[in-house]
């Protein structure tokens, strides 16, 4: 609690509100409330009710000497000016660093939601809520955002010569178009909350005002600060608004901390330039042009979509004008999908549970229309998506496994070495030692569609899925299996060469997370053959796997041998009959012309079939910074063996075992220019031949 000096002298300061005028309405002299503002003496109650009164808050902020609730009218869209130095932005370099797509926000949003578990509590419960919004709801929702206040900053921005401000103008037009918007609010619940000062160090100052600043460390996920710019990616307007429940009190309260963040390019409006971001808050009493985050009350969170269920502590981030800049998913139902998806291939391991341990993570995924559920809220079941590879979890965690697999649904479990790399900047001697990472192996399930077979799954610390990866080489007669590799403090040792292990493995992950490879933070914060040791440990879990295949087939191909390894490590016959395919791009062949856009020709491999193939072609940029992101196509051309359908799609001749086609993209939905890219091209089946 603050000392009431410093809480008044706060608030005449936010009040603008001299020490003469208050001694004027609360009756006393200007020596007695000079006295209050400089710690010499303390008011009475009676006075502090009169203080209050006087500078229009209630008596109980006074006497606890929290920040008082702001005012609806005092909450407004603050823009950052720009530079003098006549530098400018085209956009937070932060957002170009992922593809705006709904499986990375999922996968980015939840890990970080993982890593601010509150120790020793309940497990983290992340609910994803889709709502589409028209005719009244949306006027009552955009009052309350001042939309009008920043539509005239995003149509400054919205300069289509720069790829931000093409998804600006695109984001314009489409909700112009439709008049509908999609809103998409992820809250967490038994976390940290955006604690922390308003411009100092801490979690509120990390993600709402700064770029590129993590502040993590031990064993949580990210180490970049990047996951959180994937909430703005997904927005058409780079704009996400925030409600949150503190862990600890900031101003005397825990309750509806809220904020919002509009992330836009550098444009002038009203002959004044502007930097780009914009913050939605209340004046900061001794930064003008600056907006800081406010108090809220119940209706001002129901007003923004923002309410939270309970008060447990967490944080609610609302994506405005949500979408999946992949160009894969459209309508409500289809993001749904692809959220609930997302987390069940990425989160599984984390919302399994055992006996003696909670589950890390409960993740949930709902869609409404106008306050209407049109997918009603469904809880994702590790076990029914990933039934193998969650058995194999939870046998771990329930103490289960065994050395050697006689029953179908056992689950090995054995070690892979780690050797470890001393950091540069640890004075100790000796050797660093080895970590002994935890290999599960089980057989898997015959009907599950979502499990590759005889694949490895790479974890540590919240146990989100790092890396999946196909095992090869194998024994022929083993029977499909699931691989889980558990690393650092995954293992539950509680030893130092966990702890180091897992420092290790989260320097060598890249700013997606998705493998442990050498980087440029590995390289500087570890000695020289770092990046080796972790090559090495992978393909040492992999080996160790063909070995383990390799002793039980030769087990179970011998007379005495157990039936069970004999049912799980069969040599099957051929089955009689075709197996039909699916079409793959058998060669593609292109260059950069004249307009800085792609000239491709595809040739297409179609297997046999009765009905004729109906296949979208969709052209996709791989970059460094980023996975492949949809481009679109200027031009479409069938070459041979196919035609264009009237929706823009190729058609196939019956019978053919071959197609080519030439696509030339257009350059005005490139991502960065084509001599900065390669360009790959998908083929998939089209929704009207599914239709």
């Amino acid at each position: 609690m603050k000392d009431f000096n410093e809480w008044l002298g706060d608030m005449l300061v936010q009040r603008g509100m001299s020490q003469k005028r208050l001694a004027e309405l609360t009756g006393v002299t200007g020596a007695a409330v000079n006295g209050w503002v400089n710690g010499r003496s303390e008011p009475r109650y009676e006075k502090i009710a009169a203080i209050a009164a006087a500078l229009d808050v209630d008596i109980e902020d006074a006497v606890s000497r929290r920040t008082p609730l702001a005012a609806s009218n005092d909450v407004k869209w603050v823009f950052r000016v720009a530079p003098e130095d006549g530098g400018r932005e085209g956009g937070n370099a932060a957002t170009f660093a992922f593809s705006p797509s709904l499986d990375v926000l999922a996968r980015e949003a939840t890990q970080n939601s993982l890593d601010e578990q509150l120790p020793g509590s309940a497990p983290v419960i992340v609910r994803y809520t889709l709502h589409e919004l028209t005719g009244r709801h949306l006027q009552d929702f955009m009052t309350a955002l001042d939309w009008d206040s920043i539509e005239r900053h995003i149509s400054a921005a919205a300069d289509v010569r720069q790829k931000v401000g093409r998804v600006l103008r695109d984001g314009l037009q489409e909700l112009e178009r439709t008049e509908r918007l999609v809103l998409l609010r992820v809250d967490d619940y038994n976390a940290t909350g955006l604690t922390g000062p308003e411009f100092d160090d801490g979690r509120f100052a990390r993600v709402v005002r700064r770029t590129l600043d993590s502040g993590k460390a031990g064993s949580q996920g990210g180490s970049y600060g990047l996951g959180k710019a994937a909430l703005w990616a997904t927005s058409r307007f780079g704009l996400v608004l925030v409600n949150s429940t503190l862990s600890v009190a900031e101003g005397g309260r825990t309750q509806r901390r809220m904020a919002g963040r509009l992330e836009l390019p550098w444009h002038t409006l009203d002959n004044v330039e502007y930097a780009g971001p914009g913050w939605f808050g209340i004046v900061a009493p001794e930064r003008q042009n600056t907006a800081q985050s406010w108090w809220g009350d119940e209706q001002a969170a129901v007003s923004l979509h923002l309410e939270r269920y309970d008060q447990a502590p967490g944080t609610s981030f609302l994506v405005v004008g949500a979408y999946d800049g992949s160009g894969e998913t459209e309508d409500l139902e289809d993001m749904h999908e692809r959220l609930v998806s997302s987390l069940a291939r990425n989160f599984w391991a984390s919302m399994v549970g055992g006996r003696q341990e909670e589950a890390k993570l409960r993740a949930s995924v709902a869609a409404y229309r106008n306050g209407q559920a049109v997918r009603a809220e469904e809880f994702i079941d590790p076990h029914a998506h990933q039934p193998a590879r969650s058995r194999a979890v939870q046998a771990f965690l329930d103490g289960e496994t065994v050395e050697e697999l006689t029953e179908r649904n056992q689950v090995l479990q054995t070690t892979v070495p780690l050797e470890l790399r001393r950091r540069k900047d640890d004075l100790r001697a000796g050797d660093p030692g080895v970590h002994d990472a935890v290999l599960l192996i089980t057989p898997s399930d015959d009907d599950d569609k979502d499990e590759q077979p005889d694949s490895i799954a790479y974890m540590r610390a919240t146990r989100m899925v790092v890396k999946y990866k196909r095992v090869g080489d194998l024994p022929l007669g083993h029977r499909p299996f699931q691989a889980v590799l558990l690393a650092g403090t995954a293992t539950r040792s509680g030893t130092p060469d966990a702890e180091a292990a897992e420092q290790l493995l989260r320097t060598a992950e890249p700013p997606d997370h998705n493998d442990w490879e050498g980087t440029e933070d590995l390289t500087a914060t570890y000695e020289r053959g770092a990046r080796q040791r972790i090559i090495d440990f992978k393909r040492t879990a992999e080996q160790r796997i063909r070995e383990l295949l390799r002793s039980q087939t030769d087990e179970a191909s011998q007379e005495e041998g157990p039936e069970v390894l004999r049912e799980l490590l069969r040599l099957d016959p051929p089955k009689v009959g075709r197996t039909q395919g699916f079409p793959t791009v058998k060669a593609i062949s292109g260059s950069i012309d004249g307009t800085g856009a792609w000239d491709v020709t595809v040739t297409v491999r179609l297997p046999g079939r009765d009905e004729p193939w109906v296949l979208a072609a969709v052209p996709r940029f791989l970059t460094r910074s980023s996975g492949p992101v949809s481009v679109a196509w200027q031009k479409l051309v069938p070459l041979d063996g196919c035609e264009l359908t009237p929706h823009g799609n190729l058609a196939f001749r019956d019978g053919a075992t071959q197609g080519k086609f030439r696509g030339v993209t257009d350059s005005s939905s490139h991502p960065v220019s084509a001599a900065m890219s390669q360009v790959m091209v998908d083929i998939r089946r089209a929704k009207e031949e599914l239709s």
